[in-house]
Parts: structure tokens; sequence; C-alpha cells
């Protein structure tokens, strides 16, 4: 198992990084929060899950080690494999997911691609009751809104919220239109984690 990777992170995209860890570059598929305290040429760390296929090895990284956790608990879900709890990361925090299932608010579920209303049921009926309290290292609850996630330079943001949203299947137009959107809390914050999930929720009301 990979716990976790440090490296100088060589490049960036819409959903995945690459770091160089000791002249071996390992291509990771990301969640925003995870991405967007990563820049190109610095050194980063990652928490990291290894989701081994008889064709592929694919690496999973994230902000923190409870990001990896509950990624890891979603797909004990009949139907959630490791893209829909990525993407679910994408468009919840970890606290925002576990207080949909605790409540079974399964609207919340929906703004997910690729999750419908029997999607939702099924993941509330499986999963409530059994998703663990968060994960920390050093024995703190996480802030409400999930985890902290580094800003990004000024504009950077909006090409970042477009190819997350392109990533997770909305037409570029439609991605667009919703960064757009989102522009006036660009003024209070470029975290692209948050911006992006005020896009998706903007989108799932459209």
């Amino acid at each position: 198992m990979i716990a976790f990777l440090t490296g100088r992170v060589a490049a960036r995209g819409a959903g995945s990084a690459v770091l160089d860890v000791g002249g071996v570059g390992m291509s990771v598929q990301c969640t925003p929060s995870a991405l967007s305290r990563l820049h190109v040429g610095e050194t980063g760390t990652l928490s990291t899950s290894l989701v081994v296929r008889e064709e592929s090895l694919t690496l999973f990284g994230f902000a923190d080690d409870d990001e990896k956790h509950l990624f890891e608990q979603l797909q004990t879900a009949s139907g959630v494999g490791p893209r829909l709890a990525l993407a679910m990361l994408s468009v919840h925090s970890p606290a925002a997911l576990r207080q949909a299932v605790a409540t079974e608010d399964t609207a919340a579920l929906t703004r997910v691609p690729g999750i419908g209303k029997k999607g939702a049921q099924r993941i509330v009926l499986e999963l409530r009751g059994k998703l663990d309290a968060p994960v920390l290292t050093d024995g703190t609850l996480p802030p409400a809104g999930g985890s902290a996630a580094a800003a990004g330079p000024v504009g950077a943001w909006r090409t970042q919220v477009v190819s997350g949203l392109v990533n997770l299947g909305w037409s570029a137009k439609d991605a667009e239109a919703a960064a757009a959107a989102v522009a006036d809390e660009a003024e209070e914050t470029t975290d692209v984690a948050v911006l992006l999930r005020s896009a998706l929720r903007r989108l799932s009301r459209a």
C-alpha cells in the first residue's frame, strides 16, 4: 500500500497531477482540494489510495487522511467505484457527505454526476451509520467546510474550475457559464475546491 507521496510537482491538470518522487513520475488522480495544494515546481504531499485492477494500477490522491478514508469507505456501497467516489468528493466535502448520508439527504447526493435518485437511496441505505468520524493525525476535528485548501493565484481558479467541471462530465459551455456565475465569490476566495463545489451546486439547480 502506498499511503502517501511527497515529491516535486512536475505537472498538474484538471483532475490529476504528476509528482516526481526520487526521479520517478507518479501520476495521481486527485480531488479538487488536493489539487489546490499543489503548485508546479514546488514540493507537494498527498495522502494516497492505490486501486488495483487486473489491467491497471491507479493512484488516487487526497488533501488529507480524512478524504482518503472516506473515499475508501464510500466504495463499500454497491455501485460505487473509485471514479464515482472521487466525483462525490469533488462535489462535496467529507463533512457534507457524512451529513447527507446521516440525514438521508438524497437530493445532495444526486448533485454528483453519475448518481440518480435510486442510486442515492441505495448509498444512504448501505452507508447510514457506517461512516466513521473524521480521521485527523493531530486528534482535532476538521473545519466545518471540510479540509482547508491553499488558495491558488488570482485568475488561475477559473481555468481549473472549468477544467474540473468538464472532467466531471459537463459541457465546456455549461462549465464556462458556471465559472462565470461564481466569479463574485472569487473576490473573497480563490480556493479552487470551494469554487468548484459552488459551481457544481449552481449546475445542479439549473
